[in-house]
């Protein structure tokens, strides 16, 4: 089962990641096994830093859905490293050669349509995040709002 992962750029001072990642397990018990992650910063490397730790402990698979290649040479200079250490223990699609208006659009829908369950980190009624959410919702798959 297919777990498509969405969340917020900018996390408060009191986020949580041990409850990330003990919520990210509790997925895994109950069967879901292949993760997509959209590899934007905040959220997305949060949770793909906790599935790394448990991919030695779970037979889990992740796919980074990179909307276009060289997303993370926007990044400040550490998440672009981060980003890069943990790209290397996913599986990669890359949906774009270059930038466009819409691409994050269509990594999100790509994300959603292959995926069982959208899990969110989504605080606001307006943005990315929450436009994923509403179309997980439009089409029919299930939505966990994290926390």
């Amino acid at each position: 089962m297919t777990v498509a992962l969405t969340g917020h750029r900018d996390l408060p001072p009191d986020f949580d990641k041990n409850a990330l990642y003990d919520s990210l397990e509790a997925l895994i018990r109950e069967g879901y096994d292949f993760f997509c992650c959209g590899m934007a910063r905040g959220f997305d490397l949060e949770a793909l830093s906790c599935l790394v730790d448990l991919k030695g402990r779970y037979h889990v698979r992740v796919e980074a859905c990179i909307p276009y290649r060289g997303q993370e040479n926007g990044f400040p200079p550490e998440e672009r490293k981060k980003y890069r250490a943990l790209a290397e223990w996913c599986e990669k699609t890359v949906l774009s050669e270059t930038y466009f208006q819409g691409c994050l659009l269509v990594r999100n829908r790509y994300m959603v349509d292959k995926s069982d369950l959208v899990f969110a980190y989504c605080t606001r009624e307006t943005g990315g995040t929450a436009f994923t959410v509403n179309y997980a919702r439009s089409r029919g798959v299930a939505v966990k709002i994290w926390p």
